[in-house]
């Protein structure tokens, strides 16, 4: 279990113990998560990062147990004490919402066209507030207004092809703190925005989320390097660095790590040698090695865990062993 903790910091608030995802495909079976062992400290805002198709997204899946049916999980997800994976579904679907606030990636497939956008703010609060309609409504105008939407008793009653792309994210924002939860998952909360527009929906996450654990998965380094406060890499399935923000953004250990940073027009553009590859079809070794220039023989062959440097980071490479 890889904690991270030091002394008189907050206890962890979520710990994920072996935890693997598979799912079957027509071309076979997705490693989707291998083997991860990650905590997240209350109060903390952790950012998990990699490419497109890493597994971000299912583990933020994982933990609101929003997985298909036919998705095969081993090891557990356990948050304030409760085994997630060993809570019946009725017991599941009262914490979700109510005690882990989701704000999904791309709001404009996530909110339901027919429906007015503050009637779908308003259904989180009945449903796990047990506010009645009238009431809910009121805190939804109120809500609106919190995340900066203008003439929000106004805007409440539209639907949600009626508001901007900012405006989506914003309502998604909304509904996604609308129960008060200690923890908040941010999916790709600024995905497909503008410049302008982006700065300011991470303000607004900042604001919202102050006295909140929050992890906010992303692709985007300038938004984690502002909202977050320790950053975990994915790579083909499974994490590969974890460290403190301003340590990460300092220096990179892992050869993946260093060459997503290096990839980023502001840093250099300067690309990674072939592809990421099929969680169908992982290669043996370390999953790095055939895009790495500096793999050795026993990359090829042996798979590295991870290793604590021992100064609050952890690195799956066989150069720090």
């Amino acid at each position: 279990m890889i904690t991270d903790e030091r002394p008189g910091e907050n206890r962890p608030l979520v710990e994920v113990y072996s935890l693997k995802v598979v799912f079957p495909t027509d071309d076979g079976i997705v490693r989707a998560i291998d083997t991860m062992d990650l905590s997240i400290r209350e109060g903390e805002k952790l950012g998990l990062i990699g490419e497109s198709g890493c597994g971000k997204t299912v583990f933020g899946h994982a933990i609101m147990r929003l997985l298909e049916d036919t998705t095969k999980v081993t090891g557990n997800i356990v948050f304030r004490g409760k085994a997630l994976y060993s809570l019946d579904r009725e017991s599941m679907r009262r914490l979700r919402g109510k005690e882990i606030g989701m704000i999904l990636q791309n709001p404009g497939a996530s909110l339901n066209p027919v429906l007015t956008v503050g009637s779908q703010v308003s259904e989180v609060l009945v449903l796990h507030k047990g506010l009645k309609k009238r009431t809910a409504w009121d805190r939804v105008v109120g809500l609106l207004g919190r995340v900066r939407i203008p003439e929000p008793e106004r805007r409440a009653g539209e639907y949600p092809h009626q508001f901007s792309g900012g405006m989506k994210e914003r309502a998604v924002i909304a509904m996604g703190i609308a129960s008060e939860p200690v923890m908040i998952i941010a999916d790709e909360p600024t995905k497909g925005l503008d410049v302008t527009v982006k700065r300011k929906i991470v303000r607004l996450l900042k604001e919202v989320t102050v006295e909140k654990t929050m992890l906010i998965i992303t692709h985007d380094l300038d938004v984690a390097e502002e909202v977050c406060d320790r950053i975990a890499v994915m790579y083909a399935g499974e994490l590969v660095e974890i460290a403190p923000r301003g340590a990460m953004f300092e220096r990179q250990l892992h050869p993946y790590v260093q060459g997503f940073f290096q990839s980023l027009p502001d840093r250099g553009l300067k690309p990674i040698p072939g592809m990421s590859p099929s969680l169908i079809h992982l290669p043996e070794g370390c999953r790095f090695h055939p895009r790495c220039n500096r793999a050795t023989g026993r990359c090829r062959t042996e798979h590295p865990e991870m290793i604590d440097t021992g100064d609050g980071r952890c690195v799956r490479c066989f150069l720090y062993a």
